[in-house]
C-alpha cells in the first residue's frame, strides 16, 4: 500500500478537454515515480470531460477531481496549489503527455539540490493527432536567471516546484492573465533558486486552441507588467501591481500609475489587428506611446508595434501627413523597409 503523503503531487487543469484527456491522465498514472496524486481541476467542462475523469477516478484512487464553474485556469491553478499534499508539485496541461520517467527524474533533482524552488525541462512537439514535428524546446540549462530577467526560460507544463515556496509567494495571480506563469517564475526566482534539468520531460502539443496563439498580446502584456512588478520588488520597493485583482484593460481611459505607460503602449500594438485599425478614430493614434519606449520593446513587442504602423499607414483613416511620415520613420527604426514600400503604393503613394 503506498504511504498516506505522496512524493508529487500532479496539478491538471481543463476545461472542454475530451479530446486528449485520456492520453495527458494516463501518462501522469503510469509513470515509474508511482507515489504520486493527480488533482484534475475541471474548470466548468460542458463536454464529455466529466464522465471521462468519472471512469479514470473509479480505476485509480490516486486520480483526485476538483470541480468550478469556470472560474478559469489561475483559479484552478491555485485550487490544485490549495489541496497538494505534496511538497512537490508538478504541472501538466490536459493537451500533453509526460514522459515515463519525467517525475522521478524532476525529483531526484529537486532532492540532490534542496536550493532550487523551480525546475523546468526540456520538451518535444507534437501536432494534434500526437505526431512529432521534428521540433523541441530545449531551454538553455546554463543561464535560466539571466534569460528570466528578459522572458520565460520554462515551460510551464514541464516545471517541478517546492509546494512551500509556491505558497510563501502567494501562488498564481488573476492581474497577470495568459503571463500569470512568468509572474509566478520571477517571483519564485526571489526566494530560491531556479534551473532548467536538460532532459526531454514531455511531449508538448500545438495546434489552434495553445494560449500563445489565441492571446499573444495579452501574454505580452503581463509580461511587461511582471517584470516592471519585479524589478521594483527587487530594489526594496512595494510591489506595484499587489493591489490588482483583475487583468488590467489597456482601453481603460483611467490607468493606475504602475500599468500607466505600459497601457499607452498597448493601445497601439493593438492596431496590429487590421479591423481594429479601420474602426479607430485618427484622433486615436497616439505614435508617440510606441516612439518614447521604443528602447524598451521587447521581439515580441517589436513584431506588434511593425504590425501597427504598417496597418495604420495602409488605414483609408490615416493620419494627417506630418503624422505619416513619423509612421514611416518608426518603421525604419523596426526594419521594416519592405513593409514601407508595399503600405505606400497601397495608399497610392
Amino acid at each position: 500500500m503506498l504511504p498516506v503523503t505522496p512524493e508529487v503531487s500532479v496539478i491538471l487543469p481543463v476545461r472542454d478537454g475530451q479530446r486528449w484527456l485520456r492520453e495527458a491522465v494516463g501518462s501522469v498514472l503510469t509513470q515509474t515515480l508511482a507515489n504520486l496524486e493527480l488533482l484534475v481541476i475541471d474548470d466548468g467542462s460542458s463536454d464529455s470531460t466529466p464522465a471521462i475523469l468519472a471512469e479514470l477516478q473509479a480505476a485509480d484512487s490516486r486520480l483526485l477531481v476538483l470541480r468550478q464553474d469556470r472560474d478559469g485556469l489561475v483559479a484552478a491553478l491555485n485550487r490544485g496549489l490549495a489541496q497538494a499534499r505534496a511538497p512537490l508539485i508538478a504541472r501538466l496541461d490536459a493537451d500533453d503527455i509526460a514522459l515515463p520517467e519525467r517525475l522521478a527524474r524532476q525529483r531526484d533533482y529537486m532532492r540532490a539540490h534542496p536550493e532550487v524552488v523551480l525546475l523546468g525541462g526540456w520538451a518535444e512537439i507534437i501536432d494534434e493527432h500526437g505526431m512529432p514535428r521534428g521540433r523541441q524546446m530545449r531551454p538553455d540549462p546554463g543561464h535560466p536567471r539571466e534569460t528570466l530577467a528578459r522572458k520565460s526560460p520554462f515551460i510551464h507544463p514541464t516545471v517541478m516546484f517546492r509546494a512551500d515556496a509556491a505558497r510563501r509567494v502567494g501562488g498564481y495571480r488573476a492581474a497577470f492573465e495568459a503571463g500569470e506563469d512568468y509572474d509566478f517564475w520571477l517571483r519564485l526566482a526571489e526566494i530560491g533558486e531556479i534551473a532548467i534539468l536538460p532532459e526531454l520531460l514531455i511531449r508538448y502539443r500545438e495546434h489552434g486552441g495553445s494560449v500563445t496563439r489565441t492571446r499573444e498580446l495579452r501574454q505580452i502584456y503581463s509580461a511587461r507588467l511582471a517584470k516592471l512588478a519585479s524589478a521594483e520588488r527587487r530594489a526594496g520597493r512595494p510591489d506595484p501591481s499587489a493591489s490588482l485583482t483583475a487583468p488590467p484593460d489597456w482601453h481603460d481611459p483611467n490607468p493606475g500609475a504602475f500599468e500607466r505607460d505600459s497601457s499607452r503602449l498597448f493601445r497601439m500594438l493593438a492596431f496590429a489587428d487590421p479591423e481594429l485599425t479601420r474602426a479607430a478614430p485618427a484622433t486615436a493614434i497616439d505614435i508617440d506611446a510606441i516612439a518614447s519606449q521604443f528602447a524598451t520593446l521587447t521581439a515580441g513587442e517589436r513584431k506588434f508595434a511593425q504590425a501597427a504602423v504598417l496597418n495604420l499607414l495602409r488605414a483609408e483613416k490615416c493620419p494627417p501627413e506630418s503624422s505619416r511620415w513619423k509612421l514611416v520613420v518608426l518603421l525604419l527604426r523596426l526594419g521594416a523597409l519592405k513593409g514601407i514600400k508595399a503600405a505606400w503604393q497601397s495608399r497610392g503613394g
